[in-house]
Formats: C-alpha cells, structure tokens, sequence
C-alpha cells in the first residue's frame, strides 16, 4: 500500500513538474509576444502591413489567453494534490 501511495505521489509530482514547465514556457512567449505589440500606431496607406501584423500578434495574444488559465489551474491541483497526499502518507506513519 505504502509503495503504491508513492508511486501514485511520484507520478502526480511527475505530471506537475511537466504541467508547470509548459506553463512556463507559454507565459514566456506569450510575454514576448507583447513585447512586440505596440499600444498605439499611426498608419497611413503606405504601411497597412504594420496594422496586420499588429493584429496578427493580438489574436495570438489572446488565444494564448485560455491554455494559460486551464495549466495553471490543472498546475496549482496536482500541487495541492501531491502535498495532501504527502501529508497523509506523514501522518499516516506516525
């Protein structure tokens, strides 16, 4: 019983250590992506592309927006559930 709750501990910390370094990695290029959105440009005729590629990164922007929120969320219960597990298994041996 005992190896199989460390099994389970080990694969639930397993899992959120790759959660959390996707997450990682989705908010880094997400913030590098913002950094080349400009908060206000001044196109005339000549330089439509710029207004597209500002538009190109916003829709980026914003569908990143959904992955990070559901991956912080599964991050922060595999947290909570590999720490509730660690305790039980501390408090069980008592």
């Amino acid at each position: 019983m005992a190896d199989q709750q460390s099994l389970i501990l080990t694969l639930l910390m397993i899992a959120w250590g790759v959660i959390t370094a996707v997450l990682a990695v989705l908010v880094i290029y997400r913030s590098t992506l913002a950094s080349r959105e400009d908060d206000q440009i001044f196109i005339d005729a000549a330089e439509q592309h710029h207004y597209q590629e500002q538009v190109a990164v916003i829709a980026r922007l914003s569908r990143l927006t959904k992955p990070i929120i559901a991956l912080a969320v599964m991050s922060a219960v595999l947290l909570l559930a590999s720490a509730g597990l660690w305790m039980y298994q501390g408090f069980k041996s008592f």
